[in-house]
């Protein structure tokens, strides 16, 4: 297992915050999410073996957000 900070850019609310939880929770392999507007961040704990960085990254900008 691994755990990433991704920095997320574009989030103005919790609506944000569920679209962007919900678009790393969709990812196969990931284990936990925690996804924080203050800090305009995302904290993904993953299966390395199952998931990328890259992978991450590109649900987040699927679901309409920048990452950093």
């Amino acid at each position: 297992m691994a755990t990433i900070t991704i920095p997320v850019k574009g989030m103005t609310c919790s609506g944000c915050v569920n679209s962007v939880t919900k678009a790393l929770k969709g990812v196969d392999g990931v284990e936990t999410v925690e996804v924080s507007l203050e800090a305009n961040q995302a904290t993904v704990t993953y299966d390395e073996a199952k998931a990328s960085e890259d992978t991450l990254k590109e649900a987040i900008e699927d679901a309409g957000y920048d990452v950093a």
